[in-house]
């Protein structure tokens, strides 16, 4: 049985909240929900068309807005990576649910994400990765329950470790 608590995945993008919370909801028997396909559905865009057509500012609002009107418990959740930028969201996920930042280190970041221009990263143009990274780390850790370092981690022993973690604080 899943406990009524969700499990919040927060990080960079490319930090593998999508896939690992798949791979989590799957050995938690919990659903799983991710903000960027909701935003995705809900707006009938693409992530990157949304940010071109409403500005950085007014995506963070809309997923804002996403976010809070959650209403779900015993879920695994995957996060956009720029949903750090609302106190508000953040404090709404929190209310149900314990918040795993996945630290995948900048190395890891900029050898996976190789379409940041077409991905949809709520960032100013011409900015770099490692200059967002500087940027949100810190928010990160702020709202974080739980820190994961997933560097030089297979997926299953991130998964494994989670999955672990998240049991013993429900």
């Amino acid at each position: 049985m899943a406990p009524d608590r969700n499990l919040v995945l927060i990080g960079m993008p490319g930090a593998g909240k999508s896939t690992v919370g798949v791979l989590l909801a799957k050995a938690l028997k919990m659903p799983f929900t991710d903000t960027d396909t909701l935003i995705q559905r809900q707006e009938n865009g693409y992530l990157q068309e949304l940010i071109e057509k409403h500005g950085i500012e007014g995506f963070i609002k809309i997923e804002e807005n996403t976010v809070k009107n959650l209403d779900l418990t015993s879920h695994v959740i995957a996060t956009g990576g720029s949903v750090v930028y609302s106190e508000a969201a953040m404090a709404h996920l929190k209310t149900r649910g314990i918040i795993f930042f996945l630290d995948a280190k900048l190395y890891q970041l900029e050898r996976r994400l190789k379409n940041i221009s077409t991905r949809g990263i709520a960032m100013i143009p011409g900015q770099s990765l490692g200059s967002l990274y500087m940027e949100r780390l810190p928010l990160y850790r702020r709202y974080a329950d739980v820190e994961i370092d997933c560097s030089g981690k297979h997926i299953e022993t991130i998964v494994s470790e989670i999955r672990d973690k998240f049991l013993e604080l429900v």
